[in-house]
């Protein structure tokens, strides 16, 4: 994939069908999105495990775990990183829900969250800090792209209904 066909890459919207996906977690056991049909699913997709800010993102979403699974919500997150190194997010953080490994982004550019982005006022090309719900029937329920990842959680809980 060029450059230029990557920075097009389509943004999903809601009422969408989600893409569906199969891929290694931190164990390499493969996940796929259609085997958590009939529950609720929060997928999102972070750049870098072990970075700040996707450090914060992470835990924000082990801390309030509880609270989504409860209500019939499943969280993966998804990132370019080899299963090794989600290993050691895993274990550094105390992270008790699925991180994927995508190291070709074939479904962060099928979801729109790899292409081109502004970081610190210049343009580049990586992973685009998204975060969708997909509803139990597997239609995009939310679409959220170039999210912050400091109080991202609170806010989407607030969104889902699941905070006041």
């Amino acid at each position: 994939m060029t450059e230029t066909e990557t920075a097009t890459a389509a943004r999903l919207s809601p009422g969408n069908p989600a893409p569906e996906f199969t891929l290694p977690d931190a164990d390499g056991k493969d996940i796929s999105l259609a085997s958590l049909r009939g529950r609720k699913v929060v997928v999102y997709f972070y750049p870098a495990a072990s970075t700040p800010g996707c450090t914060k993102q992470a835990c924000d979403f082990r801390d309030n775990l509880a609270l989504l699974n409860d209500a019939g919500v499943d969280v993966l997150g998804i990132s370019p990183d080899k299963p090794a190194k989600l290993v050691r997010f895993r274990d550094n953080e105390g992270l008790t829900f699925p991180l994927l490994s995508d190291p070709e982004r074939t479904v962060l550019t099928a979801y729109g969250a790899f292409g081109e982005k502004t970081m610190y006022g210049k343009k580049t090309v990586g992973v685009i800090r998204s975060t969708f719900v997909i509803d139990a029937e597997g239609k995009i329920e939310k679409a959220q792209y170039n999210v912050r990842a400091t109080g991202h959680v609170a806010k989407l809980l607030k969104e889902i209904g699941l905070a006041g």
